[in-house]
């Protein structure tokens, strides 16, 4: 491998994998830092953001909150708080309502969520090392709440085990919907990464909300390919996720997910490119060295793209580098079945991509294996 390959491979590291995204806020964002990587991406935004201003539990919310502040106030999210002052604004009762939160004591959960709030002329009492609402929970209850009014700006989905706690505890509850999810209207390119991840053609799905992974799965139930999906979640499509709350639906199904310590989209990138590169396989044969990738092989670093049948046939060859497979035994490996002739045009479009036919050599009246020298074997064996 030349120096200018090399150093191709260090700076584009996600060269042969495809990535699902299924964010809708952000997700060009993501695509992007994903591209940069060498990355392709498939993006199918699995919810929507309904409009703030037409929230009406939102407005029921804001208007007990002017009229009766709260104690305490908890803020989760940076554009969540943003947003709920921008819809108080249209509303007419932002002057109020930021009168009251002046006078309230305000934890918020990361440095975005502070951000947002001294941004808007306020400052937090308190936020968590953390950035976990767990560990707001637990300083609250430490602290005492019986008595208190506290508000609890969500996320995006209810927080029961939180909001319960607080009511367990004595506490007045008031919870504040700053923006809620619903099915994208247009289902069809969360319908194609379903199919995609099902077939084989993308090799990991990023999700960025846990009401997104719920989304994909329900889209994938009402055609059908629940089981298949998660099948493949738990085999061959890495689920990549932002953090901890989100990988929880994934988890909760036995899906083994991977999230970074920091609920980052740049740290969620980072944790992809760690992690795919991994799932591939390094091979040398016939003095070429082969990485086989999701949606292609690096042979001796350059890309060549490989689809998904052939990919398939390749996969099974290199379980026993220089192993004799014998076509039928191809024939069970192709992913939708076929007849002998369905191996042996796969074989030729496979050869077809690789750039040479001695990589993958025909043993007469036996079938196929990798063209690898007694030495190449010998190194694999041990």
């Amino acid at each position: 491998m030349t120096r200018r390959q090399r150093t191709q491979r260090k700076e584009r590291p996600l060269t042969g994998f495809t990535v699902g995204v299924t964010a809708a806020r952000r997700a060009e964002e993501l695509a992007t830092m994903l591209r940069r990587r060498g990355a392709e991406v498939q993006h199918g935004p699995a919810i929507r953001i309904l409009p703030l201003a037409d929230d009406l539990e939102l407005f029921e919310a804001s208007r007990d909150l002017a009229e009766r502040p709260a104690d305490k106030v908890v803020v989760t999210t940076g554009i969540g708080f943003r947003g709920w002052l921008e819809a108080a604004e249209d509303w007419g009762m932002a002057s109020e309502l930021s009168r009251h939160l002046a006078n309230s004591s305000l934890l918020t959960r990361g440095p975005k969520a502070t951000g947002a709030v001294r941004a808007a002329g306020f400052s937090e009492a308190w936020c968590p090392d953390s950035e976990s609402n767990s560990e707001i929970l637990r300083e609250l209850l430490e602290e005492g709440v019986r008595g208190l009014r506290i508000a609890v700006q969500l996320h995006g989905e209810r927080m029961p085990e939180f909001t319960g706690e607080l009511r367990r505890a004595g506490a007045e509850v008031v919870e504040v919907p700053v923006y809620r999810w619903a099915a994208p209207l247009d289902t069809a390119p969360l319908d194609g990464l379903v199919e995609a991840a099902v077939n084989r053609r993308i090799d990991a799905l990023a999700f960025t909300s846990a009401p997104a992974a719920t989304s994909l799965l329900d889209l994938a139930s009402h055609t059908g390919r629940r089981a298949a999906l998660l099948e493949a979640l738990r085999d061959h499509v890495l689920a990549a996720c932002v953090g901890p709350v989100c990988a929880r639906p994934l988890r909760e199904l036995g899906v083994s997910v991977t999230f970074p310590e920091r609920a980052r989209l740049g740290s969620l990138v980072r944790s992809i490119t760690e992690s795919l590169p991994r799932r591939g396989r390094c091979l040398r044969v016939g003095g070429q060295e082969l990485e086989l990738r999701g949606q292609g092989v690096l042979v001796d670093g350059e890309l060549r793209p490989v689809s998904p049948v052939p990919m398939a046939l390749l996969r099974k060859l290199s379980e026993q580098p220089g192993r004799v497979v014998p076509r039928q035994e191809l024939v069970k490996a192709l992913p939708n079945g076929g007849e002998t002739h369905a191996v042996e045009t796969a074989i030729g479009r496979l050869r077809a991509a690789l750039g040479t036919r001695r990589l993958v050599q025909t043993v007469v009246k036996r079938g196929y294996r990798l063209g690898m020298d007694s030495g190449e074997m010998s190194s694999h064996s041990r």
